[in-house]
């Protein structure tokens, strides 16, 4: 009773002491905000920033400031009409800050010193009037640093050599500046998205960056290499170019034209536009195989999510189909015929006819794919009934009993916009998925891959319908599955596919607690979202993935997002942050639909509620009762919305979705 006598006011003064020190940390942070807007001028903008009140309180809500477990972690100062300077001495006191944006406001003069941040993961200062040099050691202490967005300022010198030494750098953007001399060897191997269009540039491409699109280099003249159709070995002449536009160099050489006869002439002349049909060609036939490589990489990414993709490599012979079938079975016979049963079969969705594992050994196989998880087949049945075998092989996380429970909790949804799977086999080493076979193919191929019928069907209203059923489908598995951090965790249009009426249904949902922990996030998709890496995944994820498909639809475009490591693609966040901070937004959209002027309107709501899906930060962005909400709300209309705009999302603009 003693000891519990004396113990009871140590604790209480270590509790008062525990709360002080938050509360100290927290005037902390707000008096450096305060700071950093007295440093502006016309912030009007941030007047919600007030003394007194402290920042990461939910009662309190200060505009462009991300808090995680109380502390500041992101400034988000985006079109915001802020000029002034920027108080660099403020910024240093926030240690928990990671992530830096003043895109889109009005600043000037050199760039601020904020290498003096030496934990910043992200830099966001373009469309400002910064200029002057960059010192080359500029970036040398920041090793924490993977995205540097200085693009749209008036910068010159030379690219800082530092740049290269940034060993996490994935995005580098310094396009439309005057940064002048060589491009220097930047090859980190995390690098996804790269560009340094519109400056002055010369020299050799470097070959590490030539993976990235042309457009990445495109207005720098002095600029060559193989990457922009432009040979290196005889730049530095100063002959002008000729009447068709190719550098005379090629033609000619320096000091001699007084002596060319008119024979000599004709036949440069000629060779001249013989190399310019070639390029044309060239460059045609590249683009055509490069959207292939795309649309390959996202295949082969997939875990055998193509599985219904009209791209299968057919079997040509009984023999092979044989072969496949035994892979499939590893030499298992089913539990139906009653004889040498080792495994079985498990039906947990009575939708098709059953079937058992020797209906499976003795059927026909196509492979249609192989993935991170494992391989898919199409097989086809001796009765007519076709289905998609998943053999996954990183599945051991549950024991046999667990995974029984997971798979016939699967097999139990209903939704007309969903996949349920058909049945499963369980071997501790490797499980078999049975799905339902859809003809029609996936998302995925029909926008990218087919060129056909089924690709000339997705008009806008049926793109429309099939962002409206995968809301519903996503809603439904979040009520469901709603105990799981992550009820879908691998949405993406491979994972999406078409009935023939163009309803779409998710499928490889529900996988997360079944993958082995050190696969899970090269596995799902979901992993992907911004906040994943550094805080885990949580439904928010999902949203995420919700808003890259619909900007995939509306675009026409394979996001980058899907590519992880591989080569092209485009990066569809950025792009649309650009577009709608521009007031370009019908840029964005595909040829295809934006022909449709009634619908423009409804196209604009769609992009901004993608938008609002995928922002960086998972407290602004949309939950899933939003999106699915605002999407519904979207009726397709044969009138002209000339007489005005519907505003879903305000101030999506500046960058926040204030829904």
């Amino acid at each position: 009773m003693a000891l519990d006598w004396h113990f009871h006011p140590f604790l209480f003064l270590f509790i008062i002491f525990t709360l002080q020190f938050s509360l100290t940390s927290s005037v902390s942070e707000s008096e450096s905000l305060i700071r950093l807007k007295k440093s502006f001028t016309n912030a009007g903008a941030i007047s919600s920033w007030l003394p007194g009140s402290v920042p990461c309180n939910k009662q309190t809500h200060w505009r462009g400031v991300v808090c995680f477990n109380g502390i500041v972690t992101v400034l988000q100062l985006e079109n915001m009409g802020l000029s002034g300077t920027i108080d660099v001495d403020a910024l240093a006191n926030m240690q928990g800050l990671r992530s830096l944006s003043f895109a889109y406001n009005y600043f000037t003069g050199t760039i601020p010193a904020l290498n003096r941040l030496g934990y910043l993961k992200a830099i966001y200062l373009r469309g400002n009037q910064f200029s002057g040099e960059i010192p080359s050691d500029f970036f040398l202490k920041m090793k924490s640093l993977k995205k540097v967005w200085i693009s749209d300022n008036n910068f010159s010198g030379g690219i800082p050599s530092s740049l290269a030494e940034l060993s996490r750098l994935s995005e580098l953007h310094l396009e439309n500046n005057q940064f002048s001399g060589t491009i220097p060897s930047i090859d980190q191997p995390t690098l996804m998205s790269f560009n340094v269009s519109n400056n002055k540039l010369d020299g050799e491409i470097p070959p590490k960056l030539a993976r990235f699109n042309s457009s990445s280099f495109r207005g720098n003249d002095g600029l060559c290499g193989q990457k922009i159709g432009k040979g290196c070995e005889l730049q530095g002449s100063s002959e002008p170019p000729t009447d068709v536009g190719v550098d005379a160099n090629m033609m000619v050489s320096e000091g001699s034209d007084n002596k060319r006869n008119s024979v000599t002439k004709t036949v440069a002349g000629l060779v001249t536009l013989a190399v310019l049909l070639v390029s044309i060609i060239a460059v045609v036939i590249f683009r055509m195989w490069r959207r292939g490589k795309d649309f390959d990489a996202i295949e082969s990414r997939s875990s055998g999510n193509a599985a219904a993709l009209e791209v299968q490599v057919s079997l040509s012979n009984r023999p092979k189909e044989m072969e496949v079938a035994k892979k499939m079975g590893s030499g298992h016979k089913g539990s139906n015929n009653g004889r040498g049963v080792v495994g079985e079969l498990v039906i947990v969705n009575n939708e098709k006819s059953v079937f058992g594992l020797p209906d499976l050994m003795k059927a026909s196989a196509e492979v249609l794919g192989n993935g991170v998880l494992g391989s898919s087949y199409k097989t086809q049945m001796a009765n007519g009934v076709v289905v998609v075998v998943k053999r996954m092989r990183e599945m051991n996380t549950l024991s046999k009993s667990q995974f029984n429970a997971e798979i016939r909790k699967l097999g139990r949804l209903h939704h007309p916009n969903i996949l349920t799977p058909l049945a499963f086999h369980y071997r501790p080493d490797e499980k078999l998925l049975i799905y339902d076979f859809v003809p029609k193919g996936s998302l995925l191929y029909l926008l990218h891959g087919d060129r056909g019928p089924s690709h000339a069907e997705l008009s806008w209203s049926v793109r429309l319908k099939i962002v409206q059923g995968i809301a519903k489908g996503l809603g439904y598995l979040h009520t469901e599955l709603a105990p799981s951090n992550l009820p879908h965790g691998n949405l993406k249009s491979s994972n999406v596919f078409l009935s023939n009426d163009n309803e779409p249904l998710l499928s490889e949902f529900g996988l997360s607690p079944l993958i082995s922990p050190p696969m899970l996030a090269q596995a799902l998709f979901g992993y992907e979202a911004p906040e994943a890496a550094e805080f885990g995944v949580s439904p928010k994820c999902d949203v995420y993935c919700l808003g890259i498909i619909i900007l995939e639809i509306l675009s026409g475009k394979i996001p980058s997002q899907y590519l992880n490591n591989a080569r092209g693609g485009t990066d569809v966040v950025h792009w649309v942050e650009s577009a709608i901070s521009d007031g370009r937004e019908t840029d964005f959209l595909d040829p295809e639909i934006a022909s449709s002027k009634n619908s423009l309107c409804q196209m604009k709501q769609l992009q901004g509620i993608g938008a609002a899906c995928v922002k960086r930060n998972p407290e602004q962005r949309l939950d899933i009762t939003q999106a699915i909400q605002l999407i519904q709300e979207i009726k397709l209309e044969d009138g002209d919305y000339a007489g005005g705009t519907t505003q879903v999302l305000p101030s999506l603009r500046d960058g926040y979705a204030d829904a």
